[in-house]
């Protein structure tokens, strides 16, 4: 048998499920209703509205990312030097909530945030005063950061078990302090898995709109609820496609970093 007939499924999944997605949200994002070229529904995200839900978006996504980083760095770090293998059972305790409902992690954590939940009721029966934790740019950080997280650990964590010991003892044996061995060698070294991190928190964080409806209350818009407005309240399928191509600049552009500074897969393969 023809080995290339076996990617056929794949390719007809691909062409079925995301080729022609894809070519629709273009075709609908640069037209308008009655079917004639137009670049309003690009040039749409100029407007205040979408502006500032774009840049609370961006800004929140980074501020995410960024925590995700400063956490699962020492984390993969103390992984490895456990010599914790990639199938041990504290690795899949942090595989283990991305096989879990992604709505129902976050719905957690809006009955432990909201006023009468269980953080609030915990500050209560110890007698100290409740905190308004729901519905707030804090909350939605929280919950980015606790979803995407593994996103971030495992690509570094997967990098850093790759760099050979002997490196890092030799650099010890140079006089190289633990700060100088991590600023000149483990740094440089796991970059891919530091930049497939990032780009796998930062791009799904940047588009979500679940986490910013359940712990923002609808009361903060981030530019992934505007588009998704845009397709179930206003059925303005034009617009949502078209501020969906802005969105597509930023995955192209962590696509392109990827290709960059990770051209062997290193980060990614988990």
């Amino acid at each position: 048998m023809n080995k290339k007939l076996l990617s056929g499924p794949y390719l007809v999944w691909m062409v079925g499920f995301t080729v022609i997605p894809l070519l629709l949200i273009v075709y609908y994002g640069l037209t308008d209703k009655s079917g004639a070229f137009t670049l309003a529904n690009i040039v749409s995200i100029t407007t205040a509205e979408h502006a500032k839900a774009l840049w609370l978006s961006l800004g929140l996504s980074f501020i995410s990312t960024m925590i995700c980083l400063v956490l699962a760095y020492p984390l993969a770090m103390i992984l490895r030097k456990r010599g914790v293998g990639r199938g041990s059972f504290v690795v899949f305790i942090f595989i283990l909530p991305m096989w879990m409902n992604f709505l129902l992690r976050t719905l957690a954590w809006q009955t432990l945030l909201e006023r009468n939940g269980v953080i609030n009721g915990i500050l209560k029966a110890l007698h100290l005063p409740g905190q308004s934790l729901i519905n707030t740019p804090g909350a939605i950080i929280l919950g980015m950061v606790y979803n995407f997280l593994p996103f971030m650990v495992l690509p570094i964590y997967n990098v850093l078990c790759k760099i050979d010991d002997n490196t890092i003892n030799a650099a010890h044996d140079l006089g190289a302090d633990f700060y100088q061995t991590l600023v000149r060698i483990w740094m440089p070294l796991s970059i891919p898995g530091i930049i497939s991190g990032i780009t796998m928190v930062f791009v799904p964080a940047l588009t979500t709109f679940v986490i910013s409806n359940l712990l923002g209350g609808s009361k903060i818009l981030l530019i992934g609820n505007v588009i998704e407005q845009e397709f179930t309240r206003g059925s303005n399928w034009h617009l949502g496609s078209g501020l969906s191509l802005v969105l597509m600049i930023f995955i192209l552009a962590s696509m392109a970093l990827i290709a960059k500074y990770d051209k062997e897969g290193e980060g990614t393969a988990f």
